[in-house]
């Protein structure tokens, strides 16, 4: 029987809150083709370097250090920790990786040491919900890079997106039950922002995504790489599974950067709006993630709180990520004890 194992990858963090850290974690972040496509090069350097990296480092140093532990970056902590716990519900006969899209531990460095551990068979794991040619897609495609140079006969397997996936809506469901049973007004669904062009880009029958009407509804190929059609469908089976009322909920999307259309609403713009609409008890739940992070330990739980109770609100809760709860090891497991069986 050949040698399996698991790789968990995630996006990363700097390795520290200095400037010069979060610089060099920016500069390989924003330096993915993937993440910033436009304009082409040369320019997209001279945007980077000339004018991202010499500005948003500060700002971002300052924003990790209000969700800095002790143990360092919330996101890589927890991702520890969902590796350490996955691996003990496998068992010694499956080990479980971890990597890091940007930062460490790197997917090149990890990648080395399973070809030195002898795997012969590989199921990765990207921890993305939704796929996004910014995020699902740069994990696949450079683990695939990666493999190909060092290891070429090892065999991949990739879970896809599981936005829909019963056993991931059973598991959002859980850790979102207590916060749902306590009294409140509304539950915004805030996921991550991304340009309406990337909408397009991976649209790759070219007639589907913002040209037909409803498009992220409308039933369509399109859909297996459309990030809000698949956002949306992960709130449909959330609010289905939740009993949760159509006048109750609504989605909107965070994070964006100025200087083109993204998608919208704009959770910032929401959390403004919605105590004059009578919203005063708010719970959000940011599902784009599966570990907190610094998009939702500070710019939802910390930033948006301020926004939507200087707006009149009076009661505001983010709902966790998946975190390291059990339930999310159950779905870990599960999928990769499928993933076992068929091997």
């Amino acid at each position: 029987m050949s040698k399996r194992a698991v790789l968990l990858v995630n996006l990363g963090s700097p390795a520290s809150t200095s400037v010069a850290d979060v610089r060099s974690y920016l500069r390989e972040f924003l330096g993915d083709e993937r993440v910033i496509d436009a304009p082409p090069q040369p320019w997209r350097s001279m945007l980077l370097e000339g004018i991202i990296l010499r500005t948003r480092p500060a700002k971002s140093a300052h924003a990790y250090e209000q969700v800095w532990t002790k143990d360092g970056s919330p996101l890589v902590v927890t991702s520890r920790s969902v590796r350490q716990k996955l691996a003990a519900t496998l068992g010694a006969t499956t080990p479980v990786y971890l990597a890091m899209r940007y930062g460490t531990p790197s997917i090149a460095s990890v990648v080395a040491q399973i070809a030195a551990d002898g795997i012969e068979e590989l199921l990765l794991f990207p921890q993305y919900p939704h796929y996004a040619m910014s995020s699902y897609e740069t994990v696949v495609v450079r683990v695939q890079a990666e493999v190909a140079k060092q290891t070429p006969r090892l065999r991949v397997t990739t879970i896809q997106p599981f936005f829909a996936d019963a056993d991931y809506i059973n598991a959002l469901h859980t850790v979102a039950a207590p916060f749902l049973a306590q009294p409140h007004d509304f539950l915004l669904f805030s996921y991550h922002g991304l340009p309406e062009r990337h909408m397009r880009k991976a649209d790759s029958s070219k007639a589907h995504c913002t040209i037909v009407p409803d498009c992220c509804t409308t039933c369509s190929p399109a859909h297996a790489t459309c990030y809000k059609a698949q956002c949306l469908a992960t709130t449909r089976a959330l609010v289905a599974r939740a009993g949760i009322a159509a006048d109750k909920h609504s989605v909107s999307f965070q994070s964006r950067l100025l200087g083109e259309p993204w998608l919208r609403p704009f959770t910032d713009y929401e959390l403004e709006r919605l105590p004059a609409a009578g919203v005063k008890k708010l719970l959000v739940m940011c599902n784009a993630f599966t570990a907190d992070c610094l998009e939702t330990l500070e710019e939802i739980q910390q930033q948006g709180r301020d926004t939507f109770l200087q707006a009149g609100g009076e009661s505001f809760q983010q709902i966790p990520c998946l975190n390291d709860h059990p339930v999310f090891i159950d779905f870990l497991a599960k999928r990769t004890e499928a993933w076992l069986s068929k091997s």
